[in-house]
């Protein structure tokens, strides 16, 4: 073991651990959490760090899952797939191409383990697919005593119920097994339309698109608008070249898109216009490409990120709170507000638990104070009886979420059952869920 300064990919949170360890086996794992118990110290496995919240900040022994980064089985005819937890995304699409598999939906970012993509309630978009949580088959976790446990829905269900999202809370995942579909490519279409004509027309374009999203401009009607389509991996398609990749993931989206957040914060009154300017160089394309490729995008701009999952019904008037707000607060806002779907779940703490959704994220460059500006959007959310996403930034307490989660207090029931001297706690989780 030894000591290291953690900080996470955006930089609001930070941590000194007093230890920090890399098992290389389970049985490694399970020994370190007996010892802790022994000294009477805290575990947090830390994954990639790319949440905006507390949710993962260790502070008393950092748990590094890089070396548990291994394929256990992959099983193509029932496509199932096992990995170690420390595998990030990334590396078990290329494990999941090899055998002609695929994540049924993903994100936009490819960089999380897939432990830490599972544990937030990551999600993707799409009205009638469901986040990261909902594709867990089984997980293989270390207990607070240090026992390793396995479950799924006909093994300790109760604690797999908890656990296919379960915040870090209950114990550190070890193996996860991943229910997954055929390879598919991704038909993709993106096109700026004006934002009255998108809220005018919202339930068509969410029904007629597999994956439908946009993009918001604040101080501006402009939004582009991503459709993305599937196909099996037979169809014909044609995939962005290299240049046509690097102008948009590479440079507009990144390079481009860092250097007009700069001159933003240097000088905010220019924000508007850019923000107009924004909306005409993300122009229209379209390509087709293997799945991951499509749904994720390198991000390099380091920004602050809030999002909420509201009732799909309320979206129009969130959107139209939103715009208003920023103008009547006068809020610089040079990131766009990203817009996705999701149905409904029966995941305990899912953000899409029990009813149809849109996510709503709002996002400020890191040199960018944001705080004022999220908590007027904060207020707007929860006027709609929003659930914020556990590995983004909000204020709200252990009461406040109690409300808004049918099956809360059985997920505390958990907690309180195999972990009740909060061995894999921190200050997050206290807020949260209650000490």
């Amino acid at each position: 073991m030894t000591t290291s300064l953690w900080q996470n990919w955006s930089g609001t949170e930070t941590a000194e651990p007093s230890r920090v360890a890399r098992p290389a086996e389970v049985d490694d794992l399970a020994a370190l959490v007996r010892a802790a118990a022994d000294d009477d110290l805290r575990v947090k496995a830390v994954g990639a760090g790319h949440s905006f919240s507390g949710i993962a900040v260790p502070e008393d022994i950092m748990v590094d899952l890089g070396d548990l980064d291994q394929v256990i089985e992959i099983d193509a005819a029932s496509h199932l797939a096992t990995v170690e937890a420390g595998m990030p995304l990334w590396r078990l699409n290329q494990v999941l191409d090899a055998h002609a598999l695929a994540l049924e939906n993903m994100g936009d970012i490819d960089r999380q383990t897939i432990a830490g993509a599972i544990s937030t309630g990551t999600h993707g978009t799409g009205d009638r697919y469901r986040g990261f949580s909902w594709q867990v088959a089984g997980l293989k976790l270390v207990l607070a005593d240090g026992t390793v446990a396995r479950c799924s829905e006909n093994e300790r269900p109760e604690l797999f119920a908890a656990a296919r999202l379960g915040l870090g809370a209950l114990g550190i995942i070890a193996e996860v097994t991943m229910r997954c579909v055929p390879a598919f490519q991704l038909r993709a279409v993106e096109k700026p339309m004006r934002l009255e004509v998108v809220l005018d027309r919202l339930d068509e374009l969410v029904a007629e698109n597999d994956h439908f999203e946009f993009y918001w401009f604040p101080h501006t009607d402009r939004t582009l608008t991503k459709r993305n389509n599937r196909y099996s991996m037979d169809e014909r398609g044609r995939a962005p070249s290299r240049l046509s990749y690097w102008w948009n993931e590479a440079f507009t989206e990144n390079t481009l898109f860092e250097a007009a957040n700069r001159v933003g914060t240097r000088f905010p009154g220019w924000v508007p216009g850019i923000n107009r300017l924004a909306g005409r160089v993300w122009s229209a394309r379209e390509y087709t490409d293997v799945s991951h490729r499509v749904f994720t995008s390198p991000r390099r701009v380091v920004f602050r990120e809030m999002e909420y999952a509201v009732p799909h019904e309320s979206l129009p008037q969130v959107l139209r709170d939103l715009r208003d707000m920023v103008e009547r607060e006068g809020h610089h806002v040079s990131f766009p507000v990203e817009v996705r779907f999701a149905a409904a779940d029966d995941v305990w703490l899912s953000t899409a638990q029990g009813r149809r959704t849109a996510y709503v994220a709002v996002h400020q460059y890191h040199r960018h104070e944001y705080e004022a500006y999220f908590r007027d959007c904060a207020a707007i959310f929860d006027a709609a009886e929003g659930r914020p996403h556990w590995g983004k930034m909000h204020w709200l307490d252990d009461k406040k979420l109690d409300e808004r989660y049918e099956r809360f207090a059985d997920f505390v029931a958990v907690r309180d059952e195999v972990d009740p001297d909060r061995r894999f706690g921190n200050a997050y989780l206290e807020r949260v869920l209650g000490a």
